[in-house]
């Protein structure tokens, strides 16, 4: 799990695994000491206990935990995420790429961007976060606000956490969701991905407590519905991320013939999701690149740090990549993902 509670990542920690991050999940009997072989229904008033004393209402408390039962289909659907051990190499990124960028998703994502030009150009001002960024995370979350999800959060969170594997991070979620709940959100509002992320951006209960942004002034967050909202969230969360104004997420590169990339590897092993980073290379400048004949094929200024990824081996496209990629990949640490996001937002302003 990358270490912001990324929206989709967290959720269906190894959904993306065969593309990139993954976690080797415990065993499926693992449970806390103190809670072990807990029935359902008393664990739910542990949940109860622990929201009361973080101050969520007692009607908010009851409203969503009535009638609350185990969702066997969440568990089932959580166990069967592939683990790091099975990854043997890597596919090869131009098929997911054919698949993620394609003409469909391209055509939306423009219709969307233009509807909104002034909103995204604003929130841009404000944030520095490109809006075709913005509009292909929107596009690839949820298909641009078509596909959210339709799981009560309210059980699946609770499921999950009662199930034990990951105990802290479902526990904390559903307690964050309750709090959300506490603002006014019905119950039947409070849908989504069966892990816990909803709403347009899909953030995780906790994320939208700490990002979640009011993008047109009525001093409410909604990402179900409003899209100001919606697009101001998603831009908070690159700002929180790092993400450096006026810098592409990267660039299509020349890479001369017989041009050994491995001799390039970067040493470092990275604490979290290390297949992902472990395929880039070291960070040179832009004209430390070039002399090595490794030419940027868009407007990068000569200082600008970039790492050389080239995904499909010799001969295959390469790219040098600025730390702004490495923000896509906090959203989700997969290459693939991040990729698709940095090239349909181009084929959205082009």
């Amino acid at each position: 799990m990358i270490h912001r509670l990324l929206p989709v990542a967290c959720l269906a920690l190894a959904a993306v695994s065969l593309f990139g991050t993954s976690a080797v999940l415990a065993p499926a009997t693992a449970q806390s000491p103190d809670q072990l072989g807990l029935p359902f229904d008393a664990y739910v008033e542990v949940l109860k206990a622990r929201a009361r004393a973080e101050g969520v209402s007692s009607a908010t408390i009851d409203r969503m935990t009535a009638g609350l039962t185990p969702n066997d289909r969440v568990i089932r659907l959580d166990r069967n995420q592939p683990g790091s051990a099975t990854v043997q190499g890597y596919p090869p990124l131009a098929p997911y790429i054919a698949t993620h960028v394609n003409g469909a998703r391209i055509g939306s994502g423009r219709a969307v961007y233009t509807q909104h030009r002034d909103l995204l150009a604003r929130i841009e001002r404000e944030t520095g976060v490109p809006g075709a960024i913005i509009v292909a995370i929107f596009g690839h979350e949820t298909s641009y606000g078509r596909i959210k999800g339709d799981f009560d959060l309210s059980r699946s969170l609770a499921t999950l956490a009662w199930e034990g594997r990951r105990r802290e991070l479902f526990e904390g979620e559903f307690i964050a969701l309750l709090k959300i709940a506490d603002r006014g959100f019905a119950r039947s509002q409070l849908v989504g991905s069966y892990a816990g992320a909803f709403g347009n951006p899909q953030f995780l209960p906790s994320v939208y407590l700490r990002l979640a942004t009011d993008g047109d002034g009525d001093g409410r967050a909604d990402i179900f519905s409003n899209r100001a909202d919606t697009f101001a969230s998603i831009a908070n969360y690159f700002r929180d991320a790092g993400w450096r104004p006026g810098q592409p997420w990267g660039v299509r590169a020349y890479v001369p013939s017989g041009f050994d990339v491995d001799a390039y590897k970067t040493e470092l092993v990275a604490p979290l999701c290390p297949r992902v980073h472990e395929r880039h290379s070291v960070w040179k400048t832009v004209a430390e690149w070039r002399a090595l004949g490794v030419v940027a094929q868009g407007g990068l200024a000569d200082a600008v740090m970039v790492s050389l990824f080239q995904p499909d081996g010799p001969g295959a496209p390469a790219w040098l990549l600025t730390s702004n990629y490495r923000s896509i990949l906090e959203y989700n640490c997969s290459n693939y993902y991040a990729m698709s996001v940095g090239l349909l937002a181009d084929e959205i302003v082009n």
